[in-house]
């Protein structure tokens, strides 16, 4: 085989080979402009990615970039100019979509068509079926300021489109949504949201509008929000829905469970309490007007519901330089005392406490307690506790109630035959009866007064359980939810007024308060005198000790098994320490002659009883000079 060399020719071959590719790579080598564009999008590319990642750290994405400046159709900039007006710029260069935020306690959505939230999700907190509390969402809310402009057109912000923007100062985070008619010229819904704090600051304001707003015209801003249903009762929880509001100076108020249509005046803050959930818009300046409205949307309690009530509030604004400017505030959060107490701005008075003393009696005993207690054991233990520390401090009140009954008790033969000697004669028989219970020491009144004096305590501890948020899905026994009913059954029918399930906690209760009424109830009796009309007095209290434990079964049944707790562990205490007091600590013969040598001593009449006697004795002697004339 002949072997190959390389020759002369070859050699010029290659040459000329290198050289036409060094010529091709030399004619698409990229120009100096070419270069500096290759650089420009290389550093785009850059800020881009450490934008992103800057977005990451601090929770907040948009929806999508907002192409400002892009070209736009004449005639689709025609049509908007037609439609819109001034603001057809912000509606070139905004978007339909959504801004999305978020903090350690809350989850935010703002509507870019609107500036409005569309979406507050609680973060912390789920409902009765572990579903996530939004206390806005799939448009159960509205949030709109309708104004009109000088052109004579009405126009309403929940229409028209906001450029949103989003910056990051420390905790705190910036959504500024801006209605635009230029650069500088704005309408702008200013959000503040912080890290640790379910108040956010809120700022509606406008700049250079004073010449496109209107001012002879109404501004009006409308907030409406329908509450989702939160808890398993759906009338428990409506029971408890309402709006709250408070007047300038501090006065609060609110409308109760039922519908209401209510005009306002000089307004710091408005609530929509959901129960143990609530959004609330409070203002630096107070509202001149407000009207309010609340509606109940729960047409039948035995059929699942979405919603509870519809919260209606129409506020007319007021220009300022023919400008906007009003720095107010937001907070969507729950209806707990500590955390609105902590706002210091009168936010507390939402939770229903009571009114007067038994507000006073749960903001500064049972609250302070009861948070005491749940600080170191079991909720469902800390209300057995707390009965019992309740019962043992007012356990003189009931013994005092009982040694008057026992005094009663042994005087009933005297007062009879008193009533007996005298029964044509009822003034002369009610003047000896007060002698003989003065000198015993013994009175009616005194048994009376202590019974009085537990109507406080019980009917705050009635208001508290309700409201105590620290009692939402803690579980105790076979409870699982102490704020909501326990269930034992379900049942395949709806007993009217009682429900479709049963309820363990209510029945102890009722079981315990017909024991405790029937001891009550028959020492009751056996002190009180023979009278006329006592017959029927005997049989309506008989009455009463099977009816309050039905009633007591009903009513309790769809209630927090907090309270239900709270009752029977308190009737049940009640009835060992009256078993206590009658077998080991009253000694009636003992008493009767403590009675005996009372009435052997002069009574020193008080200054009531004196001039009882003296109208008495007084009554006595007309009614025997008319017999006299007769």
């Amino acid at each position: 085989m002949e072997e190959k060399k390389l020759d002369i020719n070859s050699i010029i071959g290659f040459i000329l080979i290198f050289g036409i590719l060094m010529y091709m790579l030399w004619q698409n080598q990229p120009t100096p402009e070419e270069l500096e564009a290759q650089e420009k999008a290389k550093q785009e590319q850059v800020e881009a990615e450490n934008k992103v990642k800057e977005l990451d750290q601090t929770k907040v994405t948009t929806a999508e970039d907002y192409a400002v400046g892009s070209d736009v159709d004449s005639l689709q900039l025609i049509k908007l100019n037609n439609k819109l007006g001034a603001f057809a710029y912000s509606a070139l260069n905004s978007s339909n979509e959504e801004t999305i935020v978020e903090s350690d306690l809350l989850a935010l959505k703002f509507s870019n068509k609107g500036g409005y939230l569309s979406e507050v999700k609680l973060k912390n907190f789920v409902d009765y079926d572990s579903v996530p509390i939004y206390l806005i969402k799939n448009n159960n809310a509205l949030f709109n300021i309708s104004f009109g402009t000088t052109d004579s057109r009405i126009l309403n912000t929940k229409d028209l489109p906001f450029q949103p923007t989003v910056t990051k100062n420390g905790d705190v985070t910036v959504v500024s949504m801006k209605l635009k008619v230029s650069e500088s010229k704005f309408l702008e819904y200013r959000y503040e949201v912080k890290e640790g704090d379910y108040m956010m600051d809120f700022t509606i304001r406008s700049q250079g509008l004073n010449d496109v707003i209107n001012s002879s015209q109404a501004i009006n801003l409308d907030w409406d929000l329908k509450g989702y249903r939160h808890a398993k009762s759906i009338s428990y929880e409506n029971r408890y829905t309402d709006t709250h509001y408070e007047y300038e100076g501090g006065k609060d108020d609110y409308t109760g469970a039922r519908d209401a249509d209510e005009e306002i005046e000089d307004v710091t803050w408005i609530g929509y309490k959901q129960h143990f959930f609530t959004s609330v818009l409070l203002t630096d300046k107070p509202f001149k007007t407000a009207h309010i409205k609340t509606e109940n949307l729960v047409e039948n309690e035995a059929i699942d519901t979405v919603y509870t009530k519809q919260f209606e509030a129409k506020i007319p604004l007021e220009l300022q330089g023919g400008e906007l400017n009003l720095p107010m505030d937001w907070y969507f959060g729950p209806s707990d005392f500590k955390v609105l107490n902590a706002y210091n701005r009168n936010l507390d008075e939402i939770v229903p406490f009571g009114w007067g003393i038994f507000g006073w009696i749960n903001r500064y005993v049972f609250m302070p307690l009861f948070g005491f207690l749940g600080g170191f054991m079991p909720y469902g233990i800390a209300i057995v506790v707390m009965t019992i520390l309740v019962k043992i401090l007012l356990s003189f009140v009931q013994y005092k109630q009982f040694l008057s009954q026992a005094k009663m008790k042994i005087l009933k033969p005297e007062l009879d035959e008193i009533r007996e000697k005298h029964k044509n004669n009822k003034m002369k028989a009610q003047q000896e009866t007060m002698a003989l219970q003065t000198k015993a020491g013994a009175s009616p009144m005194a048994g009376c007064l202590p019974a009085l004096i537990q109507l406080p305590v019980f009917y705050a501890l009635f208001q508290f359980f309700p409201s105590a948020f620290d009692l939402r899905q803690k579980s105790f026994l076979w409870a699982n939810d102490l704020s909501s009913y326990d269930v034992i059954a379900n049942l395949p029918f709806r007993i009217p007024f009682y429900g479709n399930h049963v309820s363990l906690f209510p029945i102890l209760a009722s079981i315990a308060i017909f024991f405790y009424m029937r001891l009550t109830t028959g020492q009751q009796m056996s002190s009180q005198p023979q009278q006329e009309g006592m017959p029927d007095m005997a049989k309506m209290m008989k009455y009463m000790m099977y009816f309050s434990p039905i009633m007591m079964l009903f009513f309790f049944n769809n209630y927090a098994s907090g309270l239900s707790l709270y009752y029977f562990i308190s009737n049940l205490i009640s009835i060992g320490i009256i078993l206590v007091i009658k077998n080991y600590i009253l000694d009636e013969d003992k008493i009767h002659a403590q009675i005996q040598e009372k009435k052997k001593q002069p009574k020193k009449q008080n200054r009531f009883q004196q001039k009882m006697a003296e109208m008495m004795e007084q009554a006595e002697k007309q009614k025997q000079a008319q017999q006299k004339r007769k």
